[in-house]
């Protein structure tokens, strides 16, 4: 994740690839018998983890007998650079040819390039380029980087998106709200702590019924729109104990939440428009904030409406109620919704193309522990289901919903990849793509590859190479770093996923596409649990 809150952004751009694979060759038919099990619960003595230890950052490598050796690349002629890297990125090449021909040329995972979306909404879109698992973890290491504006990369979105404010994400550390933010972010996953578990019950099982009603209707289901509204009203629930539904927000808050990444993320986005069209729409100047203002002012009023507990708090803190209505609508909805929009649709995706002798393994590995803990799903039991824990790690390793990060040297420094040292003048500008370090080849057997149970056992040493936090998986957020606030809950919530699924189905097939944040999922068939 690219800053400290609950987040799963900046989102990834859409780029050419088939359109659709099926993961299963043939329907299978709902069976009549089902898994029954007590209503979900959550056991009081078992508390999500929101730890405050020392902080323990993760260094890059430091100066060692590699050679030092000048960094590669180019940035091109002053606005005829830019415009060509941005356009190779988008159009030419696609983001991930984009990175692997410059690896081919320059034969080195660390060179100089520019990054999207250049003028003239980037100042500066200079960056040294970070793609290996050596090298990356320097942009975690807020002694070395700094993370000042830097939540969405060479640029900075209008703070008319945010209400005026300069929410957490694009804090660094050293700013005094950081810590105070932070902790009020805290604060709210400990106080609703014992709301998770049952509400994510209540909210997935009506999704999942949505689901099966729709493919009975029409032969498939389109688990985006569904798993969309889930989140939001499962986030609302669960923090601050209101149905949308019952509110004037209604079912409207998905639409409008999608416009208002769209107006901050669009010039790091591609939507699949003709090049002439949306070049110039989106990457070269931005959306005018008046055009989403009136949608923002409906989701702050929820907002402002529904979280008066956590509001006080934020007075005790010392942060104004208003500031502090704007960060939670951030981190609510930019980064855990938005995190659950692209991720929870990865997990289906990779689970469902793994096949049916993946699917019974989880199932029989999670219902034999729900068995086992009286019919309830708690934390203390999933801690016991390894395969469906390494699932979801490989599913983040593999596909993490957070492929940039940013840091500004605040000093000069030397980094090392696997092969060699270079020398970083301050000020400038690392840019790592995590997707390339989390499937280094020279960490990671078959890395290319999903391989469901590659965390078990022994296989648990590799977490620390699990990035997608802001961080490694072995670490927690603190307030002095830039982890996600979230990250414990969103380990949570994607295992509950899993989990809720297997309770549920023996086995599912869907169809995948591409969207503009991600990957979409097409239900086509659904086998209700029968043992």
């Amino acid at each position: 994740m690219a800053s400290t809150s609950l987040s799963f952004a900046p989102l990834p751009p859409k780029f050419r690839s088939p359109r659709k694979s099926t993961s299963s060759s043939s329907l299978l038919k709902p069976s009549t018998r089902r898994f029954s099990i007590r209503p979900i619960t959550a056991s009081i003595s078992e508390k999500p983890s929101v730890p405050v230890p020392p902080s323990t950052t993760v260094s890059p490598s430091e100066p060692t007998t590699k050679p030092i050796r000048k960094i590669p690349g180019s940035y091109g002629l002053p606005f005829v650079g830019p415009i060509k890297d941005r356009h190779d990125f988008f159009y030419n090449l696609g983001r991930d040819e984009f990175f692997k021909s410059k690896i081919q040329k320059y034969g080195s995972t660390v060179f100089r390039a520019n990054m999207p979306p250049g003028p003239f909404i980037s100042s500066n879109p200079n960056v040294i380029v970070l793609l290996d698992g050596e090298s990356f973890p320097v942009l975690f290491d807020v002694s070395k980087v700094e993370k000042k504006d830097l939540f969405t990369g060479t640029y900075m979105p209008s703070t008319q998106l945010t209400g005026g404010y300069r929410v957490l994400s694009y804090l660094d550390p050293s700013e005094p709200n950081h810590a105070k933010l932070k902790q009020l972010l805290f604060f709210l996953l400990k106080n609703r702590r014992d709301k998770v578990i049952p509400e994510f019950h209540s909210t997935y099982t009506q999704t999942f019924e949505t689901l099966e009603s729709e493919l009975a209707s029409k032969g498939k289901a389109d688990f985006g729109g569904a798993n969309d509204q889930a989140a939001f009203n499962f986030l609302a629930r669960a923090w601050y104990d209101k149905n949308p539904a019952d509110t004037k927000l209604g079912s409207d808050a998905p639409g409008m939440i999608a416009k208002w990444v769209l107006f901050q993320l669009g010039p790091i986005l591609t939507l699949g428009l003709p090049r002439v069209i949306e070049d110039p729409l989106l990457h070269t100047y931005p959306l005018p904030p008046a055009l989403v203002k009136k949608d923002y002012e409906r989701l702050y009023q929820f907002f402002k409406e529904s979280s008066g507990f956590v509001l006080d708090e934020a007075e005790n803190l010392g942060i104004s109620r208003e500031e502090a209505c704007h960060n939670l609508l951030f981190a609510t909805c930019f980064n855990s919704y938005g995190g659950m929009k692209i991720f929870f649709p990865t997990i289906f995706k990779w689970i469902g193309r793994a096949g049916g002798k993946l699917h019974t393994q989880l199932a029989e590995e999670i219902r034999s522990v729900v068995r086992s803990n009286g019919g309830k799903v708690t934390m203390a039991g999933m801690e016991q289901m390894p395969l469906m824990k390494s699932v979801v790690y490989e599913a983040f390793r593999i596909e993490p919903p957070v492929p940039y990060q940013y840091g500004k040297a605040k000093k000069d420094l030397i980094i090392s990849s696997h092969d060699a040292s270079f020398e970083v003048k301050e000020g400038e500008m690392l840019f790592g793509f995590q997707p390339f370090a989390t499937k280094d080849p020279k960490i990671f057997e078959r890395a290319e590859e999903f391989v469901p149970d590659r965390f078990v056992g022994e296989g648990e040493k590799l977490l620390k190479h699990v990035l997608w936090s802001n961080g490694p998986e072995t670490e927690n957020p603190t307030l002095d770093n830039k982890q996600c606030a979230g990250k414990n809950f969103v380990v949570l919530v994607s295992r509950l996923l899993v989990v809720e699924l297997f309770l549920r189905y023996d086995s599912f097939e869907i169809e995948v596409g591409t969207s503009a944040l991600g990957s979409s999922v097409t239900v086509t068939s659904l086998k209700r649990a029968s043992f």
